[in-house]
């Protein structure tokens, strides 16, 4: 990742984030599974408070190191337990990457809710459910209609993937990838108390060589989206 991202964070994901976020200064927000802080490194360049919270102490320290900034806290804690960091007092949120890692989302979303004041905004960026389900999607090419297509092998069931922390190094380290259908992450956080005021659905930047099929590519590039970005909105007691 380093301290600017992947190339993926650098060129869709972190664009997305800020245009939608919106951040302005002397605000509090803040980044939930933070990692080593690539996110709050651009708010704080808008002069505003962050607070990363995330549960790896080695990401935390990673985050701390990389940006010695008064303006800028990190804690080491579980989105999935609110242990006082989501006190109401934010004005706006992000989580980049990481929805499809938690296994609790109800929680995490939940906890979410808890710590915007009324009215405060969040930004969510992660894999597109409908298009990226690891070991379920793949890319496939019709030679009759000389097209490149996207297959789904399922989809509407949630469904945790595990994934090869070091792939071909055969060291049985994994992480988890928690599948779930779109209707699952919207419910998650109508319960919450957060509505969904806009949608992005986020395409590669990336483009192929020059071949016979680079122009298929090209355009399923610019069909199916990679990630899906969604605007949320705390709402108001009545």
């Amino acid at each position: 990742m380093g301290d600017e991202g992947s190339d993926y964070h650098k060129n869709v994901i972190l664009p997305a984030a800020m245009r939608l976020l919106d951040p302005r200064p002397n605000e509090r927000i803040l980044d939930l599974c933070c990692g080593q802080g690539v996110l709050a490194r651009l708010l704080l360049e808008k002069k505003a408070e962050v607070v990363g919270v995330d549960a790896s102490p080695k990401l935390i320290e990673a985050a701390r190191s990389r940006s010695p900034n008064p303006k800028a806290k990190f804690l080491i804690a579980d989105v999935c337990s609110n242990n006082g960091w989501a006190d109401g007092r934010f004005d706006a949120a992000a989580c980049l990457m990481a929805v499809h890692d938690v296994e609790a989302i109800d929680k995490m979303f939940l906890h979410l809710g808890q710590a915007l004041k009324p009215g405060g905004r969040g930004v969510l960026i992660f894999m597109h459910p409908c298009f990226r389900i690891p070991r379920q999607s793949h890319w496939g090419w019709d030679e009759e209609k000389k097209i490149q297509y996207r297959r789904l092998d399922r989809y509407g069931i949630a469904l945790p993937v595990p994934i090869a922390t070091h792939p071909g190094k055969a060291t049985g380290e994994q992480t988890w990838f928690y599948h779930r259908p779109l209707a699952a992450y919207l419910n998650a956080l109508g319960a919450a108390g957060l509505a969904v005021s806009g949608c992005e659905e986020l395409y590669s930047h990336r483009r192929s060589q020059p071949g016979p099929r680079s122009r298929a590519e090209h355009r399923a590039a610019e069909e199916f989206p990679v990630f899906l970005a969604l605007k949320v909105v705390k709402c108001a007691v009545s």
